[in-house]
């Protein structure tokens, strides 16, 4: 008996859930109908469309990662090959680095300059290799 119950009451659940988000999908669909001023079988047509349509699923991180991508590639006006080798390294790239500000790679730089005990000419050298690659 507990079993019925309980069962009864999980189907009602359901169905007040589904009820809600129909509902909102119901107001959604008119005030669509409404701006697009449509009558008569146009608006029952769109209507029967709109509710029927399933929510769109949610970008995985590899979709939204693609969707940023394009769009950056798009801002930069990029084609054929370019286009190709720009989208081949954005997509895979496993995490954004924070951008390394001038100063810090100038300590950082001379942080190991110093440990090395570097002096003229090598050490101008090692700082310039040093700040360009970093």
């Amino acid at each position: 008996m507990k079993k019925i119950l309980i069962a009864m009451l999980m189907t009602a659940f359901c169905f007040a859930a589904n009820a809600e988000t129909q509902q909102d999908k119901m107001k959604t669909c008119n005030a669509d109908a409404g701006k697009k001023e449509l009558k008569g079988d146009e608006r029952k047509a769109f209507m029967k469309d709109c509710l029927s349509a399933k929510p769109a699923p949610a970008l995985t991180s590899q979709q939204d990662k693609m969707k940023t991508c394009n769009a950056d590639a798009g801002k930069k006006e990029l084609k054929g090959d370019e286009r190709k080798a720009f989208m081949k390294t954005c997509l895979s790239a496993k995490q954004e680095q924070p951008a390394v500000s001038q100063q810090d790679k100038m300590k950082t730089c001379n942080a190991d300059a110093g440990k090395k005990a570097l002096k003229g000419d090598e050490r101008k050298a090692f700082m310039k290799t040093c700040l360009s690659s970093k």
